[in-house]
C-alpha cells in the first residue's frame, strides 16, 4: 500500500484491462487508502473488481454528472439544491482526519503544537519562519528552526481542501473573509501537489514544508505531524478514537444527503479536523445494473469492512447511520421507478 500511495498510483484497478463486471467510481483520494483494501477483499469474495479513479474529488463530481461511471465520491459533500438539479443521492462511507503534516529536521510526529488560528496565519503567509514567536509560545522546550516555511496545498479540486479551509474558516475570521471555504481556493502562499498522494510526496521531499493529508496518508509514508487544539482546548492525538469523538455527537439528519461538517466539534478528545466521505449515485440511473452493482459493494462494506476501516484509523459509521442509509437507496430506481436495492 506505502507503494501504491508514494507512487501516486491514480486507480485501484491498476494492471489489465477493466473487466466487464467492474463497479466503476472516481473521485476523492481521501478514502483511496480503505476503497482499496474493500476492494481487494470484495473481489476475493465476489470476483467482482472495482474501477475506482483517485482522482481529487471536484473530478468524481464531474464524472457522475457526466454519468461516465456508476458512482462518483467526494469528500465536500454537495448541498440538497445540487443534488435536485442533478437527480443525485448522497451517502456517507467512513470518516477520518485530516493532519497537519511537517517535515522538519528533530521534530517527530505529535512533538509540535499549533491551534488553528496559527495554522490560517502560516497558510495565508503572515507567519513566515517555523522559530515565529507565536509558535515558540506554544511549543517550549522545541528547538523550531530559522527557516522559512513551505505551505503545501491541493492543485487539484480537493474534498480534501474543503474539509481544511472549512475547518480554517471556522477558527479564523481572517481567513473566512480573505479565502472561504471550497474545494480550490486562491492560496497566498505555498506549493501544489496533486492528490493527497502529491502532497504526501511534496512533504516528504521538500525541508521545512507543512502539508494537510488525510490520516492514513501521513502513517503510511511515515510523515511526522504536529497536534492541533481543538474546541475544548486540549491536543489530541489523531487516531480512530478521536475521529470517533469528534463524530459521537452529530446530527446525521441536519443536512441533505447526510452532508454534515465534523470539524471543530467540542469533545475533550475530539480531533478537530475531522470528516466524513460521501458516494453519489444517480437516483435514476441510465443504467441501472451498475448503479446496483455499486450499493451491493457499499452494502458489503458496511456489513463486512468495518475491521479493515479501522485497521487504518477510518471510523466506521454507526450502525444506525448505516440503516438511514440503506433506507435511502430505496430512491434510486430502475426504469419503471421500481428501487433496485
Amino acid at each position: 500500500m506505502r507503494k501504491i500511495l508514494i507512487l501516486a498510483a491514480a486507480s485501484i484497478g491498476l494492471s489489465g484491462a477493466v473487466q466487464a463486471a467492474d463497479i466503476t467510481g472516481a473521485g476523492a483520494t481521501f478514502p483511496f487508502p480503505i476503497y482499496a483494501k474493500w476492494a481487494e477483499a470484495y473481489k476475493k469474495e465476489t470476483n467482482i473488481g472495482l474501477n475506482y479513479q483517485s482522482i481529487g474529488s471536484g473530478g468524481g463530481i464531474r464524472q457522475i454528472k457526466a454519468k461516465t461511471v456508476a458512482f462518483g465520491a467526494t469528500d465536500a459533500p454537495l448541498k440538497g439544491e445540487e443534488l435536485t438539479k442533478e437527480g443525485l443521492i448522497q451517502f456517507p462511507t467512513v470518516m477520518g482526519g485530516v493532519v497537519p503534516a511537517i517535515n522538519v529536521a528533530g521534530i517527530e510526529a505529535g512533538k509540535l503544537k499549533l491551534t488553528g488560528q496559527l495554522i490560517a496565519e502560516i497558510y495565508l503567509g503572515d507567519i513566515k519562519k517555523w522559530n515565529d514567536p507565536k509558535i515558540a509560545a506554544l511549543n517550549a522546550g522545541v528547538t523550531l528552526p530559522d527557516a522559512s516555511i513551505n505551505p503545501v496545498y491541493r492543485s487539484d479540486g480537493s474534498g480534501t481542501t474543503f474539509v481544511w479551509t472549512d475547518y480554517l474558516s471556522r477558527v479564523s475570521p481572517d481567513w473566512k473573509t480573505k479565502i472561504g471555504a471550497n474545494q480550490s481556493v486562491q492560496w497566498p502562499v505555498g506549493i501544489g501537489g496533486k492528490g493527497n498522494e502529491g502532497v504526501s510526496a511534496s512533504v516528504k521531499q521538500v525541508a521545512n514544508s507543512i502539508g494537510y493529508v488525510e490520516y492514513a496518508y501521513a502513517k503510511q509514508n511515515k510523515l511526522s505531524f504536529a497536534l492541533v487544539q481543538n474546541a475544548d482546548g486540549n491536543y489530541p492525538a489523531p487516531d480512530d478514537k478521536a475521529f470517533q469523538a469528534a463524530a459521537a455527537n452529530a446530527n446525521w439528519n441536519e443536512a441533505p444527503g447526510f452532508g454534515i461538517s465534523l470539524n471543530n466539534q467540542k469533545g475533550a478528545q475530539a480531533w478537530p479536523i475531522t470528516s466524513a466521505t460521501f458516494i453519489l449515485i444517480h437516483a435514476k440511473p441510465e443504467k441501472p445494473e451498475e448503479a446496483q452493482a455499486a450499493l451491493k459493494f457499499f452494502d458489503w462494506a458496511y456489513k463486512s469492512g468495518d475491521e479493515l476501516a479501522t485497521g487504518i484509523d477510518y471510523v466506521p459509521l454507526p450502525g444506525k447511520v448505516k440503516d438511514m442509509v440503506r433506507a435511502a437507496w430505496k430512491g434510486v430506481v430502475d426504469n419503471s421507478g421500481k428501487p433496485i436495492f
